[in-house]
């Protein structure tokens, strides 16, 4: 078994399908979007490949260490992940191709007007070992 990370955008990926934001559907659609997720999450649950999902709040902020005994910097002139990551999902499968097919199928979570969103997600490898250096 493999551990995979399915990685919700807000931005940076490839535009939808169904590409109308979130903040713009009708409470009903936010609603069967969250049961498609919870059911999807539900059915992985039965066959073991289920780790954890979260969806992640509008709110945060980056921050640095910036030296013994000073206060840690926060925020910067850059992108911050609140804007970009809507959320994740860690499945653990048996091969790379059910990672891709899982992926395409919560790709498939209903959108605005009942539509599936048809959304682009980052399918991304948990390290298994750390890496070695050589010299």
């Amino acid at each position: 078994m493999a551990k995979y990370l399915l990685l919700k955008h807000y931005r940076g990926a490839p535009a939808s399908v169904n590409d109308v934001p979130m903040v713009q559907w009708t409470p009903a659609e936010v609603e069967a979007h969250v049961r498609y997720m919870n059911d999807f999450a539900d059915r992985l649950r039965s066959t073991g490949e289920f780790v954890d999902a979260q969806a992640l709040s509008p709110e945060g902020t980056f921050v640095r260490y910036d030296g013994p005994g000073r206060p840690p910097i926060t925020s910067g002139p850059f992108a911050e992940s609140k804007d970009v990551i809507a959320g994740w999902m860690v499945i653990d499968v048996e091969t790379y191709e059910r990672a891709l097919q899982l992926a395409g199928e919560l790709s498939a979570a209903p959108g605005s007007g009942g539509e599936p969103v048809h959304e682009w997600l980052e399918v991304r490898p948990f390290l298994t070992e750390p890496p070695t250096t050589t010299q």
